[in-house]
């Protein structure tokens, strides 16, 4: 799709349904439940080549939940990973097949749009970096025209929280015109792990023109406390944490049930909400929740 077309595309498209987008649910925490074997550094994009009707199977049963957005199941296919694999096949071929993933579960869905997953560069939730400015800067430049030239509609930078990362994103995807929504992980007291102020950070952000800001992967009392100190006065969004135990446990499960997430739709419903998700321990049958919720409030 052209990337003027694919962002004022997803932008009318929302506008004319006066409802917030859903966005998909977990892929690799819940691809990790399963028996498939994972790679300790590719984790679960590794399915993308070794079991690829399992990846295309969750994208369609997110479709079939309710998704208006669905993710690719890029969060490890970046270069600073795949440089760490034993991978026979080429950083942009592993890109592209996994993009490919998400297009073939969508076929036939012309309202589907694929957001293709830029994680940070190294691990999440990671306060200090090992990484060199220029490592870090070719990392997301490449792996966002990697993801960009596979055929998504747009590109879905999670989980960033440092600011050096967020400006180069926002700076290649703007100067590039690649259609791009920032999602931040924030802290418990309120800020992204780089420390800036989370106003500074907005305003950073909406003057290279994204299609949304969201914040994803905190805990709903962490959201609950962002939403009472914060206006985004923007497009945004946000897809939260719904699994138990701490952000670096190996194994991940629900500790937010559907019902409970639906009850936080419900509760944080706003008319400049763009899109909703659901992020770690999430299921299909969280989107339905997401769905159902959004309706209820739609039509009150």
């Amino acid at each position: 799709m052209n990337e003027s077309m694919a962002k004022s595309n997803i932008i009318e498209y929302q506008s004319e349904l006066n409802r917030p987008l859903v966005l998909d649910g977990a892929l690799g925490s819940l691809l990790q439940m399963s028996d498939e074997q994972r790679h300790p550094v590719l984790w679960s994009s590794y399915l993308n080549i070794t079991n690829p009707e399992a990846v295309i199977d969750l994208h369609k049963k997110y479709i079939k939940a309710g998704a208006d957005i669905i993710t690719t199941n890029t969060f490890r296919t970046n270069p600073v990973a795949y440089k760490k694999s034993d991978l026979k096949i080429s950083n942009s071929e592993f890109v592209h097949r996994s993009v490919e993933l998400a297009k073939t579960a969508s076929e036939g869905n012309k309202n589907i749009f694929i957001a293709a997953s830029n994680p940070p560069a190294e691990d999440s939730y990671q306060p200090e970096r090992k990484l060199s400015q220029k490592q870090i800067e070719e990392n997301h430049r490449d792996h966002i025209d990697m993801l960009w030239d596979s055929g998504c509609d747009f590109i879905l930078n999670e989980t960033q929280s440092h600011f050096d990362e967020i400006k180069i994103i926002s700076k290649h995807c703007s100067e590039n015109n690649i259609p791009f929504i920032i999602s931040l992980f924030i802290t418990s007291d309120i800020k992204i792990m780089s420390g800036e102020d989370l106003a500074y950070i907005f305003d950073f952000i909406k003057d290279h023109s994204p299609i949304a800001i969201g914040v994803n992967c905190v805990y709903p009392e962490t959201f609950n406390l962002l939403r009472s100190k914060i206006t985004f006065n923007y497009r945004w969004g946000y897809y939260l944490n719904c699994g138990s135990g701490n952000y670096n446990d190996s194994e991940i499960y629900e500790g937010v049930t559907p019902s409970e997430y639906g009850g936080i739709v419900k509760k944080y419903y706003a008319p400049d909400l763009f899109f909703i998700g659901s992020c770690c321990g999430s299921t299909p049958s969280h989107t339905k929740a997401i769905k159902d919720a959004i309706d209820e409030q739609k039509n009150n």
